[in-house]
């Protein structure tokens, strides 16, 4: 997980000890904790007045924050930064809810719904905002091929990948084919080209054109001029249907974060729906964990984004097999169950990641 440690690590392990139990019960409740509190339930042996005096030396070191005088204490984004990779114990997802992911992503359905799915899912499992980077379409296997001629020298390419997805593009050819000879290109792709890549079928195209002699050369002319605009990268993608912001990311349950104590402000969330609708920035720092393995939790300022003040983004990279694709997260308040959000997006991209395995 990203992690930015104090020097030197300066905490015992009573500070620990009152550090962890103040930050799950403020999690938990989303009230100041005080040393009467911490007394009854941290486990230590010691007077509220030492837990007075260890507080106060969290709240010098920045690790922890009094709001209002004698109000107790919340965490500030050091203290979750610091509960997050030293003090949090996370614990794997249940089988039950695994199996709900399994099912709800299973292995043959096409990926713009599988993507779709993952989003809605990651958030309600977390009751935050779910969000899934899209592959491009480029990095998926080309199956099959059609193409139908259609007026005006338009023609319709039917294309399958190996992921099951089926898109439709149309676009204007240089000149109008006959059904015939659509049909023999098509022919000729999908013998020579299936199980690659759409930029790795354009270059063979140009190779091959290069050798070609007499009555191929004709064929490959053709295949190389369709090909190249049926099979441009991400030409014609359809905009996903569910929660679409964009054809790059899709996001999920935005609307829950109205309900979240923590951003009760109208401007903030104004703020935070305007981020949502650009996209961009949020894409961007998604693609930064993108080949980075395992689980990262970006919380506050982290993000580098204004409009995430006060959230925190728990990510993981989805692969097919060996192939990264993606990442995928939660978008939630600081104040969320690390210990629930984590282990449901590491489970979630495994699954995704195996639903969309060849």
């Amino acid at each position: 997980m990203s992690r930015a440690p104090l020097p030197d690590d300066p905490l015992d392990p009573r500070a620990r000890q009152l550090l962890r139990t103040l930050i799950s019960r403020y999690i938990r409740d989303g009230a100041p904790v005080g040393s009467q509190t911490l007394a009854r339930h941290a486990g230590l042996d010691v007077s509220p007045a030492t837990i007075r005096n260890i507080l106060g030396d969290l709240e010098d070191i920045g690790l922890l924050s009094s709001p209002h005088a004698s109000a107790g204490r919340v965490p500030t984004a050091q203290g979750y930064r610091v509960f997050v990779d030293s003090l949090l114990q996370v614990r794997p997802l249940p089988d039950t809810e695994m199996a709900r992911l399994r099912q709800e992503l299973p292995a043959g359905t096409g990926t713009q719904a599988l993507l779709g799915n993952a989003s809605e899912l990651l958030s309600a499992m977390s009751h935050f905002v779910g969000v899934v980077s899209v592959p491009r379409r480029g990095q998926f296997a080309f199956r099959h091929i059609d193409f139908v001629p259609l007026d005006g020298g338009r023609v319709l390419a039917i294309l399958v990948f190996a992921d099951n997805d089926v898109q439709n593009r149309v676009f204007q050819a240089r000149r109008s084919y006959e059904a015939g000879e659509l049909e023999r290109v098509a022919n000729y792709l999908n013998r020579n080209f299936a199980g690659r890549t759409l930029a790795e079928i354009r270059a063979a195209l140009v190779q091959e054109l290069r050798r070609a002699r007499d009555e191929m050369a004709g064929l490959l002319a053709h295949s190389v001029e369709l090909a190249e605009q049926a099979l441009a990268p991400d030409a014609g993608d359809p905009v996903p249907e569910a929660a679409v912001v964009g054809e790059d990311m899709l996001l999920a349950g935005q609307t829950r974060l109205m309900g979240v104590q923590d951003l009760a402000d109208v401007e903030r969330l104004r703020d935070l729906f305007e981020a949502f609708a650009r996209k961009r920035e949020i894409l961007q720092l998604l693609e930064r964990t993108a080949r980075a393995p395992g689980v990262r939790v970006f919380i506050g300022e982290e993000t580098g984004l204004a409009p995430l003040e006060g959230m925190s983004l728990v990510t993981a990279p989805y692969a097919a097999g060996d192939r990264p694709l993606g990442v995928l997260g939660v978008i939630g308040p600081s104040r969320m169950a690390y210990d629930r959000v984590i282990p449901v997006v590491q489970a979630a991209a495994e699954a995704l990641g195996a639903a969309l395995r060849p």
